[in-house]
């Protein structure tokens, strides 16, 4: 009796002490809420994947792909037959998705990420390496196997028949990796973890940085004024930052500084290259995401982009209170809705849970643990790339 004694006030007072703590440090505390509120979905659905084999994009073929099977290939969403010349070289219908484009590596990929994010937030809420283990294989199936590995480039990203066999605007696609590079770290030091597979998967990262920021395609996106740049630069950052390659991290921290916040956000926090678009509104969720995660992912005891302010005001805080009444009620948004996917939008947002984080504003939290956390819409997933927040709250 006396053992069970002392173990309940040991446990009495690890509670009292978690209490305390949370308490001093309110980034804790909401790291605490959210894994409370995820918790049950993340498991059940870890549990599942563990029954589940890889699946990479050497299993789906496409005729019209320039690459080999084990290039990534993808067309252009918004390109469609012409209806004067069907057999000619396809139109563009911006904003309007064509069904029947290839997109079964994009799925395969969205998969991958899926798959490593949730076993990584798992591994992370229990320590559990059942986790780590069957993420090994498909990290394996991916980036070191020779028949079933992915090359590292998107050179046949983004295709359009009868235009091009590939664009730099097709590196968008690679966000869904950003979730697969985060859920490594996660996981890198269990003692399971195959040291040789991290560094096979940290080389095929480096090779793909290689590519990103050498090849014209890269360079094109590099250099894009709207989401495109944003997403270009949080991949770079996301892949630099598990390569530990800190002068791209530095690149990375000066573009978000020096063109980001000064040229693509108006004074009121706005994006109007996004606002511009027939999808204003899903852009302009998307385009806050992916700034909101460069200061995620970029900022550190020595660099601060979260409260980084240019001259004139433009600061990511200002872009979150911008777009942040119309994500708590949509009816007030005042511009023409979306094309496609209006009533889909929004989701739980990573700049709300990530804003509320460093800026204590528990409205956008309540906000963020309102909306779905697991939206089953196929676009809405592929332009959520922070799927699973747990791994990114260090």
């Amino acid at each position: 009796m006396k053992r069970f004694k002392v173990i309940a006030i040991l446990w009495i007072y690890l509670q009292f002490l978690s209490t305390l703590i949370s308490a001093s440090n309110p980034k804790e505390a909401t790291k605490k809420e959210v894994i409370n509120l995820l918790r049950k979905e993340i498991i059940l659905k870890a549990n599942q994947l563990l029954k589940e084999k890889p699946q990479t994009i050497t299993e789906f073929t496409c005729p019209r792909s320039a690459g080999g099977k084990n290039d990534f290939y993808s067309e252009g969403d918004y390109w469609w037959p012409d209806p004067k010349d069907p057999n000619g070289p396809f139109i563009q219908r911006d904003g309007l998705t064509n069904p029947e484009n290839f997109v079964s590596h994009r799925k395969a990929m969205i998969r991958f990420s899926q798959t490593i994010g949730t076993l990584a937030s798992a591994y992370k809420i229990t320590g559990d390496e059942k986790y780590v283990n069957h993420a090994q294989l498909h990290l394996k199936a991916w980036f070191v196997n020779n028949d079933t590995k992915m090359n590292p480039s998107l050179l046949y990203a983004q295709a359009i028949k009868g235009r091009f066999t590939g664009r730099g605007i097709g590196i968008i696609d690679g966000i869904q990796l950003m979730e697969v590079a985060q859920g490594i770290r996660v996981m890198q030091n269990a003692p399971g973890f195959d040291k040789k597979l991290l560094l096979d998967t940290k080389k095929w990262f480096s090779d793909f940085l290689q590519w990103l920021t050498t090849h014209q395609y890269g360079k094109d996106e590099m250099n894009a004024q709207n989401n495109h740049g944003t997403c270009w630069a949080m991949q770079v950052a996301s892949f630099s930052r598990f390569t530990e390659n800190n002068e791209l991290l530095d690149f990375c921290r000066n573009r978000y500084k020096e063109v980001f916040l000064p040229k693509q956000m108006a004074e009121n926090g706005s994006f109007p290259l996004e606002l511009k678009r027939t999808k204003p509104y899903g852009y302009s969720l998307f385009n806050l995401d992916a700034m909101t995660m460069l200061c995620q992912i970029l900022s550190d005891k020595d660099h601060d982009l979260w409260n980084y302010t240019t001259p004139d005001g433009k600061c990511i805080r200002k872009g979150i209170e911008y777009i942040y009444p119309f994500v708590e009620d949509k009816s007030k948004w005042q511009l023409p809705p979306d094309v496609m996917y209006w009533d889909n939008w929004p989701v739980a947002q990573p700049f709300l849970l990530f804003g509320a984080t460093v800026f204590q504003k528990a409205e956008w939290l309540e906000c963020w643990k309102r909306k779905d956390h697991f939206p089953k819409t196929e676009e809405v997933i592929r332009n959520l790339p922070i799927r699973n927040p747990i791994i990114w709250l260090e």
